[in-house]
């Protein structure tokens, strides 16, 4: 009940956040920056899985909050409004790209050398696999493991049912480990 009570007191302090933003206080934009910029680049890494294209989402997300927070209606759910712009952008961003474009540049993969490093390739075999995850279990993943939220943050989030959200987790995490035991012989 302590857990619950003290999800709906920072669920007002967010949506009083964007209240303020919306009437021009950018102190309120710094602060919804500070509490929702993990899960905003997580999201849009998981969506793009471009570091840089993240990054640059990341930006234009707040920027989106920034002039949409005036329009901003308090339904409860002021994270996933934040993250629904951040996944409207990056689908938007794939979109754009060139259906040829690689996610990774060679210069980006070797190091000095001119060998692949053993992170590097485990990056890639992560990647390939993520790869291989429908849209919503690799967001899934990447929110839990990655980002660290609760399943009930991750639900919230993505506004599906807990018990969704959980056996989509348990399920990915399946395959994942499925497609490396594959890759493995």
């Amino acid at each position: 009940e302590l857990e619950i009570q003290n999800l709906l007191y920072d669920i007002a302090i967010q949506e009083r956040q964007i209240e303020q933003l919306g009437k021009g206080d950018t102190d309120a934009l710094e602060a919804i920056y500070r509490r929702a910029k993990s899960a905003v680049y997580g999201l849009a890494l998981s969506i793009v899985r471009n570091r840089e294209d993240a990054q640059d989402i990341m930006q234009d997300s707040f920027l989106k909050v920034y002039r949409a927070a005036p329009r901003y209606q308090a339904k409860g759910k002021p994270m996933a409004w934040i993250l629904r712009i951040t996944r409207n952008l990056a689908l938007d961003r794939l979109r754009a790209k060139s259906a040829t474009e690689l996610p990774l540049e060679a210069e980006k993969i070797k190091n000095p050398q001119g060998d692949l490093s053993q992170d590097t390739l485990d990056r890639m075999i992560l990647n390939t696999a993520l790869d291989r995850l429908s849209e919503e279990e690799r967001q899934i993943v990447i929110l839990r493991s990655v980002e660290q939220f609760k399943h009930k943050e991750i639900a919230g989030i993505l506004e599906i049912p807990l018990g969704t959200a959980l056996s989509k987790y348990h399920r990915a995490l399946s395959k994942l480990r499925k497609i490396l035991e594959e890759d493995e012989t």
